[in-house]
């Protein structure tokens, strides 16, 4: 038997491939279906069953392209409803891979259809519990996401979770090893240990959410402080559900080469947004007009997802070259499908066309000292909350940039400010929204706070931000 978890660090998301004997099984795949064929390929074994934890929101799931290309059944847990053929099984019902089995568990809560798969080896013994959404390391899943579907409020879909937790997987013995479906820095919990894989004996004592005293005390603790969810999850849900266009046609689709020329004149009649998927740095000494820069380098996919939010929003692609694929591919597994193209050649073939360019007005944390030294000046902070609440800029304001939308039209434009966030990804994708709006009396810190923290700059007490997340 062989269990390999597949780790997406962008998306914080893991996938699973089961193999015992000459059949194979996988768990949650990503939208790209070609890696888990040649690994089936690689070890001559026939894929029997597609499992899917539940609905996913932060992801589109590649099991239907898989299930089509290798003739394999998706699998759900009770209560799915999907509009493509599944198999919805049974509570506690039992699939057959090679000499192993794997138990399906139904565990409501983060959504109806949730369900935890329950791997027993060989000899009859219970190893393994794919958790998908229901049970992370340190945290488990947020009950919020499905009140509409559910009709029921986020206190009782966290009721629910509680039972599911209590009653299908605390009694499990404690040397099971735990494989959840998403790790730190996902948006579907709030308290996500680094670690992708443990043991559920040590998930029993320092996941917080399984010591609690009782239902009522679990019930606020795993709604307290849940911020809102990013406004494409519900889109990709649907993708998930319905269904979705091929990855093959969609990358077909998205490497499609422009000349300046051509993408000039797509821009300008197809209301495409323009993103430039290159490093901050480059972004900043040279772009094309109208850009809204998110780097590849960084959390690429949620953040197309919380500043772009519509999935059938045209796009335009500026990239390093030969990042055109990796762009797309990271895009589709968001549910990002319509890409137009990519400008051939870059931004430097853009530039060398002799056609307009723009840049930030980028300063060192060295230059910002100097600047603001004994001067009245205003200052953005576009961290999250918790980090503006651990050390922060004397006098600079909090305004982190997941919610641009809410706060950028009270800028004063005659206003001059000073932008920055902790190392300059975050800041650098503000700069190009406002200036794409027109905000262009402000100057952008290169480095962020981190550079900033090595200058005599003011700044507030150091807070562990541990402390601040309690």
């Amino acid at each position: 038997m062989k269990i390999e978890q597949i780790y997406t660090g962008c998306l914080a998301q893991g996938a699973y491939y089961i193999v015992s004997e000459n059949e194979a099984a996988i768990i949650d795949p990503l939208r790209e279906t070609q890696p888990y064929i040649d690994r089936l390929e690689k070890d001559n074994v026939k894929l029997k069953y597609i499992f899917e934890t539940h609905f996913h929101a932060d992801f589109v799931s590649g099991h239907i392209d898989l299930g089509k290309k290798i003739n394999a059944p998706i699998v759900y847990g009770p209560t799915a409803k999907p509009e493509f053929e599944a198999i919805i099984a049974e509570d506690n019902q039992i699939f057959e891979v090679g000499k192993i089995k794997i138990k399906v568990l139904h565990t409501p809560g983060h959504t109806m259809e949730s369900s935890s798969f329950l791997l027993i080896d060989e000899n009859g013994k219970e190893k393994a519990l794919f958790s998908g959404d229901t049970l992370f390391l340190g945290d488990v899943g947020r009950p919020d996401l499905a009140q509409k579907a559910a009709n029921m409020t986020q206190e009782e879909l966290a009721g629910l979770l509680y039972d599911s937790l209590y009653q299908k997987i605390m009694p499990l013995d404690n040397e099971i090893v735990v494989y959840p479906a998403h790790g730190a820095g996902s948006a579907c919990g709030k308290n996500m240990q680094k670690e992708t894989v443990d043991t559920l004996g040590n998930q029993k004592k320092t996941n917080y959410a399984l010591n609690q005293k009782d239902k009522e005390s679990f019930i606020k603790a795993v709604t307290d402080g849940l911020l809102p969810p990013p406004s494409y999850f519900g889109m990709n849900v649907a993708m998930n559900k319905k269904g979705y266009d091929s990855f093959d046609e969609v990358l077909s689709k998205g490497l499609h080469a422009l000349s300046p020329e051509e993408f000039e004149e797509i821009a300008e009649h197809s209301g495409a947004l323009i993103l430039d998927v290159r490093n901050n740095e480059n972004f900043a000494k040279g772009f094309v007009p109208q850009s809204v820069n998110i780097g590849l380098d960084g959390d690429f996919a949620p953040w197309v997802g919380a500043l772009i939010v519509d999935v059938k929003q045209p796009i335009l692609l500026i990239t390093d070259e030969n990042n055109e694929k990796e762009t797309v591919t990271r895009l589709s597994r968001v549910g990002f499908d319509n890409v137009l193209g990519f400008l051939k050649g870059g931004f430097e073939a853009w530039k060398n066309s002799g056609k307009e360019t723009d840049k930030v007005h980028r300063i060192s944390a060295k230059q910002f000292e100097d600047e603001i030294k004994g001067k009245n000046v205003k200052i953005i902070d576009v961290r999250k909350e918790s980090e503006y609440q651990a050390e922060h800029v004397d006098e600079a304001y909090n305004k982190p940039l997941a919610y641009i939308n809410e706060w950028i039209d009270h800028i004063e434009p005659t206003e001059h400010f000073y932008l920055h966030c902790a190392g300059g990804y975050r800041s650098m994708m503000t700069a190009s929204i406002l200036l794409a709006r027109g905000y262009r009396n402000f100057t952008e810190i290169e480095g962020g706070f981190n550079a900033i923290a090595q200058t005599d700059v003011p700044k507030s007490d150091f807070v562990c931000q541990s402390k601040v997340l309690k």
